[in-house]
């Protein structure tokens, strides 16, 4: 199973950057978007790829934040948010059941310029998300999560560590809620197969530093630690443009 995930700052401007054609041409069984900005009403019009069902979770707010996942297998369930009023208003998490697992396509929060959200990311928000995919596990069924992470977990997964030191996704406290939430039981699947640096999914749109690479990762993949054996490969997509992060991906022997 090919499962790709991509943040896409705004879905509508990525449909006029060749997302329907990434879509058809990537031979996924699942698709999550990220920073859709939008409704499903929004994009009513469109026809996407052949044998693709979406889900949408949009933020109350018009314009922000969302998520969708698009399925070629029918869900056995797909439910929205955390379940908790105070952290569902802006379309962030989709969790859809399959047979063999639980699929969660995530938009963590930002902790914004000046940390302004900081202790709401790191205090309210990662606890209550960590608590959502243990409840998943303890039903029986291995959990996939993917998505926008907003943080980058050690010095390998950004260009300039240093000089970024407290800026928002590479504090110490959103990194240390990484660790333990990997340290709960799941695995980053892409540093199952890729150990070194130099390997990001998002660039800042200034000082041209796609083309120098001088990114993050912040776009991930982690599995249960049940489904280490079916982890087939993970790769990250720098090539394929249309937004400031790239696409992610999974493929999973089941």
């Amino acid at each position: 199973m090919k499962l790709v995930s991509w943040n896409v700052n705004g879905v509508r401007a990525t449909l006029k950057k060749g997302l329907l054609d990434y879509m058809a041409a990537t031979g996924a069984d699942i698709i999550c978007l990220q920073e859709t900005k939008a409704h499903a009403g929004d994009v009513q019009h469109v026809e996407w790829p052949a044998g693709f069902t979406p889900h949408w979770h949009s933020a109350q707010k018009k314009g922000y934040s969302g998520t969708v996942v698009f399925t070629r297998k029918k869900p056995l369930d797909v439910t929205f948010g955390l379940g908790l009023p105070e952290h569902d208003g802006e379309g962030r998490v989709i969790t859809a059941e399959f047979p063999e697992f639980f699929l969660v396509n995530l938009y963590q929060p930002n902790s914004q310029r000046g940390l302004t959200r900081l202790d709401y990311r790191t205090r309210e928000w990662d606890p209550a998300f960590l608590a959502h995919l243990k409840r998943l596990e303890a039903r029986g069924k291995p959990v996939v999560c993917c998505g926008d992470f907003n943080v980058a977990h050690t010095e390998l997964d950004i260009a300039n560590p240093k000089t970024n030191h407290r800026s928002a996704g590479f504090t110490d406290e959103e990194r240390n809620n990484f660790t333990a939430l990997l340290g709960a039981g799941f695995v980053d699947t892409f540093r199952e197969f890729e150990k070194g640096p130099g390997h990001y999914s998002w660039w800042s749109q200034m000082a041209n530093c796609r083309a120098r690479n001088i990114g993050w990762r912040i776009d991930y993949f982690i599995a249960s630690t049940a489904l280490r054996p079916a982890l087939k490969r993970a790769w990250i997509s720098p090539e394929i443009m249309g937004s400031d992060h790239c696409p992610v991906g999974l493929e999973l022997k089941l």
